[in-house]
């Protein structure tokens, strides 16, 4: 009996010890691309493409950042940017939260049709709405301006971030809505002073993939964007890329600094970003 215990045991060690090696080769595959950009950015034009490669260059090249922020007009890149990226995140996820409440917790007459639809749209193609929504934006007269860019976060948010959201205001009790009824609150006092608060790691979660998204959008802003001005920081690497000489120290360096904002905010709210995929997908 021992002996089967012990075996037990040293099988469930070595399946531990093959899903931990596992784990360290798969985190090492992610994170070497990340490595290969932060060392490129560091070298001189010469060293980059030797073989073997130098993953630690003998000195540091900091010009490449310098050149990565002159050689485009990188801040007015990035201005640009957090503007279009901070309503379209607010107007994802304050709006999502607003739908999904809707869906929720009000009875009304095709409720969960209209709910199918919302998420039928889930599996339609970008592709397939992008000529019409362009010729509709062309009319008003909104081609290069942000507008088309912000503008639609604002009428109903993302089909995902609604589902992800209404499963999470299903988890909330009934019982927390109906005493603040009792205490004389109104739907939308019981929306932002109940719902809001309680769902901090969904929202948190949902304003993360918001800023992502649009963070790295480059289609939205090459369909709609003409002057140079107004460009994003997705274009500005897109336009340094087509360069005629491609300089691969400055344009990793670029690469890096666009991604630096990613990678922070995502470590500062990984605790948070990890509650709300775990809970979003929960019904009560």
């Amino acid at each position: 009996m021992s002996a089967t215990t012990m075996t037990n045991q040293q099988r469930k060690k070595v399946e531990t010890l093959f899903v931990y090696l596992f784990l360290i080769l798969a985190s090492i595959a992610t994170i070497l691309p990340l490595f290969w950009m932060i060392s490129t950015s560091l070298k001189s034009g010469d060293i980059i493409f030797e073989i073997p490669p130098k993953w630690i260059p003998e000195t540091f090249e900091w010009e490449n950042y310098k050149k990565a922020v002159t050689d485009i007009p990188f801040f007015l890149y990035f201005k640009n940017t957090v503007i279009i990226t901070g309503f379209r995140m607010f107007a994802e996820v304050f709006v999502s939260a607003l739908v999904a409440y809707g869906f929720a917790r009000f009875n009304f007459p095709g409720k969960n049709f209209w709910f199918v639809i919302l998420l039928s749209t889930i599996m339609l193609p970008g592709e397939i709405t992008m000529i019409p929504v362009f010729i509709m934006f062309s009319e008003v007269g909104w081609i290069n301006t942000f507008k088309p860019l912000i503008v639609p976060s604002f009428f109903g948010g993302q089909a995902v971030f609604i589902f992800l959201l209404r499963q999470f205001f299903m988890s909330i009790p009934k019982e927390l809505e109906e005493s603040a009824v009792m205490d004389g609150a109104n739907r939308l006092q019981i929306f932002y002073k109940i719902f809001l608060p309680l769902s901090k790691p969904a929202l948190i979660t949902i304003g993360l993939f918001s800023f992502q998204g649009s963070w790295n959008d480059l289609l939205g802003p090459l369909m709609y964007l003409n002057d140079s001005s107004k460009f994003t920081l997705q274009l500005g690497l897109a336009m340094f890329n087509g360069m005629t000489k491609v300089e691969w120290g400055p344009l990793m360096a670029a690469s890096l600094l666009v991604l630096l904002p990613t990678i922070v905010i995502f470590f500062s709210m990984q605790k948070h970003f990890v509650e709300g995929i775990t809970v979003t997908g929960i019904k009560g």
